[in-house]
């Protein structure tokens, strides 16, 4: 055997070992290992392998030609099958035309076929107009019936199968619209019917219980038959409540329970009889312990398990009960506000005592109008809104409120300064800031009741920041006119003598000018403050927070752009805040509106400011011209040893003194502390400039001229401290303070820096100081730092020094 025979002959045993661990072969493969079985026994047997594969060769080529030729054969078989059933079909096809010629008497197939659909659509209309038929006579089954207790359960197949109908025809392109409208016809016909003798029914039991009288009697045969008779009218109306429930509308009328609607009519026919014509109005009785014992278990027992369990019209009485008698005021508040629309005072009256009206519902009686959570959105949103009264409304508010703001301005006394409405330490504003204020209190009081974000945003802009931006130009003007005529009187003051010019223009000058000013400031500030504490007024907080979110909703195009109604970002920003629509949290209504009152009440102060310092600053040029500081007899050190407040203060400064004495006084009463200190450092500031410069620079002194010239500063600082505080008139004149420690210092002695009074005991004398002040910056620095003068520069202290006679000496 040759080695590919035997390796050939090893590899089939190993096959036929793993063939038999395999799972069970297929008969195919079996037949096949059976066959190799059978002629390789033996390795012998592989000789003839050759001849063996010639074999199969020719076998499988035998049998591909028998197939072949079974194939050939079966095809014709078919073909011939397919032949005779096509004849077959043809005289099929032919005797059913026959067929059609005879029936229809047609010369022609496509005539027949004609004619044969015709008689099918015939067939198929009067399938349809018999179901038509059929549905006509089961809709008059249901709608007749010999007792309306039997008729209840017939009404509600009826109702649906109206529904029903209605529904399903938008899908058969609103297909028998004279059906659909006849079921719907009959459904509500069917329901009227049933609804007036129900409710005659249940009326006469209201009669016999004497409703709506005092003495209510409900007990034994008559509670049960009312108990009857309310049921039934709910059981009439529950395909109604459902149908509402079930496709909710924003803000629309609840439905009036059927037991209710019959139970108001007598107060329906009270309420037309006393507020229909010109007779006297009365109380209606409360009957809330009948609600509560015999209404409210029927409503809570029906409505209890169904979906309007949650819906407070329906399954509370006293709700339900205020529904029911909301129509009738609903009618005579639209029938009523035609007529007062004509008179301006009665429209508002009338808008005013019904948002009143609506407040009371809501807030006593806990009534939301079914709307749950969202609230009931009243009466007046019912004018306002759907009945597009606002705009005539906000007309006629807008007009009030400006006629108002005209009185206030017009009244005599509306410039005078009010000291007894603010706390005595503020600002004191005028009549007129303050009646403005009230005026605006009273417009937010208006609107602050609106349901509707978009109206109260039109009330803020168009009323409230309106009256603001008015009284602000008025206070701008005022401001502009004082500026306007000060500059011109300055320009004639060239021309001819000031007495005659101040005499032409009186309230421009002294003390009347300053008060001018004090009345723009007052203003300002009381209504800028008033519009800081506004912000944090929870009604104005929850009308920013919305405003916020509409302006953010706007910027991502959510709203169109728009905040409120046709009021854009910008336009609404502008008005209110820039802050609007910005995600940093900071910002308020009354932004640009106080922020105008604040840079008007600085500007106020700054004028005031310059009018107090140019009033001093007149009033000391006869104090500068005084010369004699050196020629005042006496020693030196005796005269620096004497208490300088036993000397009268200069006679040249008295207008000085009297000028501030009365402005500041006048100044403590009008304004607050802060202020008033402000301003008082600022004229401090002017006086120690003008003195540094026009006196202490100018002469010089001997020690009893120093000594006067210190009670002179001192006379000043009592007249300050008097109105302002201890110690504010040495506040703003600290540098002059130190200049007269060195001008004061005496010879031979040093000056104790905690106390400023001389001591023998330190061993510093006025040439020991002048020694070190000229030696070095530093040393005169330490120098001055050891007797306590912080302000005072080292060339300050040597000009101070040569101001003394005794310099140098």
């Amino acid at each position: 055997m040759s080695e590919d025979n035997k390796l050939l002959y090893g590899e089939l045993e190993s096959w036929r070992l793993e063939s038999r661990n395999m799972a069970a072969l297929s008969p195919r493969d079996a037949r096949a290992e059976d066959y190799l079985n059978d002629q390789l026994q033996t390795a012998a047997d592989l000789e003839g392998l050759d001849g063996l594969i010639e074999n199969v060769r020719k076998q499988q080529k035998l049998l591909e030609e028998q197939n072949l030729a079974e194939s050939t054969e079966a095809s014709e078989a078919h073909a011939s099958a397919l032949m005779e059933h096509a004849q077959a079909f043809k005289r099929q096809q032919a005797d059913v035309d026959r067929r059609l010629l005879i029936v229809t008497q047609s010369e022609t197939s496509d005539d027949t076929i004609e004619q044969f659909d015709a008689d099918i659509r015939s067939l198929q209309d009067l399938e349809v107009a018999t179901n038509y038929v059929e549905l006509l006579a089961h809709v008059e089954h249901l709608s007749f019936n010999s007792s309306p207790q039997a008729a209840l359960q017939p009404y509600h197949r009826l109702q649906k199968f109206a529904t029903t109908l209605r529904e399903a025809q938008p899908a058969a392109e609103g297909a028998a619209p004279h059906l659909v409208d006849h079921v719907h016809q009959t459904a509500l016909s069917l329901w009227r019917q049933l609804k007036n003798i129900l409710a005659s029914e249940l009326e006469k039991l209201w009669t016999e219980m004497k409703w709506p009288g005092k003495n209510v009697t409900l007990a034994g045969k008559l509670k049960s038959q009312w108990t009857d008779g309310v049921e039934r009218l709910l059981d009439l109306q529950e395909p109604q409540l459902n149908a509402q429930s079930d496709n909710v509308k924003p803000y629309e009328e609840p439905l009036v329970l059927l037991p209710l609607e019959v139970m108001v009519k007598p107060l329906e026919l009270h309420f037309q009889y006393h507020f229909a014509g010109d007779r006297p109005t009365n109380k209606l009785d409360k009957y809330d312990e009948f609600f509560a014992i015999y209404l409210q278990p029927i409503l809570r027992n029906r409505f209890r398990s169904s979906h309007l369990s949650m819906t407070s019209v329906f399954i509370d009485s006293t709700s339900a009960f205020i529904t029911a008698l909301l129509p009738m005021v609903r009618r005579k508040v639209f029938g009523v506000i035609s007529q007062v629309a004509k008179q301006p005072q009665l429209l508002s009256h009338f808008i005013h005592e019904l948002m009143s009206f609506d407040i009371n519902l809501r807030a006593e009686w806990g009534y939301d109008g079914g709307c749950g959570i969202d609230g009931w959105k009243g009466l007046t949103w019912e004018v306002l809104v759907k009945k597009d009264w606002f705009g005539r409304w906000l007309e006629v508010e807008k007009n009030f409120a400006l006629s108002r703001y005209q009185n206030i301005i017009d009244t005599p006394e509306s410039g005078e300064i009010d000291y007894e409405s603010v706390d005595f330490s503020a600002t004191k504003p005028t009549n007129a800031a303050i009646r403005v204020n009230d005026l605006l209190e009273t417009i937010t009081d208006r609107y602050r009741p609106l349901p509707s974000f978009s109206q109260k945003l039109r009330f803020l802009i168009d009323i409230q920041i309106a009256v603001f931006d008015l009284f602000h130009a008025r206070l701008a003007s005022s401001l502009e006119a004082y500026l306007t005529l000060t500059s011109t009187l300055t320009s004639s003051l060239a021309r001819a003598g000031s007495r005659a010019a101040e005499a032409s223009q009186p309230d421009l000058h002294g003390l009347a000018g300053l008060e001018r000013l004090a009345r723009v400031y007052g203003s300002a500030e009381y209504l800028e403050k008033k519009m800081r504490d506004w912000s944090d007024d929870v009604f104005f907080l929850e009308l920013w927070e919305e405003l916020q979110d509409r302006a953010r909703a706007g910027a991502k195009g959510e709203r169109g752009g728009n905040v409120g109604g046709n009021m854009s970002v910008e336009h609404v920003a502008d008005k209110t805040s820039a802050a609007v629509g910005s995600n940093d949290g900071g910002g308020a209504l009354f932004d640009e509106t106080a922020g105008a009152y604040r840079r008007l009440r600085v500007k106020a102060e700054g004028i005031m400011t310059d009018h107090f310092v140019q009033n001093v600053r007149d009033s000391l040029k006869a104090y500068g011209r005084v010369n004699t500081w050196s020629a005042l007899p006496g020693e030196a050190n005796q005269s620096l040893e004497s208490d300088s407040s036993s000397l009268a203060i200069s006679a040249e400064l008295d207008k000085t003194i009297q000028l501030l004495q009365s402005y500041l006084a006048f100044l403590a009463k009008v304004l607050a502390q802060a202020a008033l200190r402000r301003i008082t450092r600022q004229v401090m500031l002017t006086v120690q400039t003008y003195l540094w410069d026009h006196v202490l620079m100018r002469y010089t002194f001997s020690s009893t001229g120093a000594k006067q010239f210190e009670r002179d500063v001192h006379g000043i600082w009592e007249v300050v401290d008097q109105c302002t505080g201890v110690g504010q008139g040495e506040v703003g004149m600290r540098r002059l303070a130190e200049g007269l420690v060195l001008l004061l210092l005496r010879t031979g002695f040093a000056v104790d820096a905690e106390t400023s009074m001389q001591s023998e005991e330190q061993n510093l004398n006025v040439e020991a100081l002048e020694k070190r002040l000229y030696q070095s910056n530093e040393n005169g620095r330490q120098m001055l730092e050891e007797l306590g003068l912080e302000l005072l520069s080292e060339s300050e202290a040597r000009s101070v020094l040569e101001r003394r006679v005794d310099f140098g000496r």
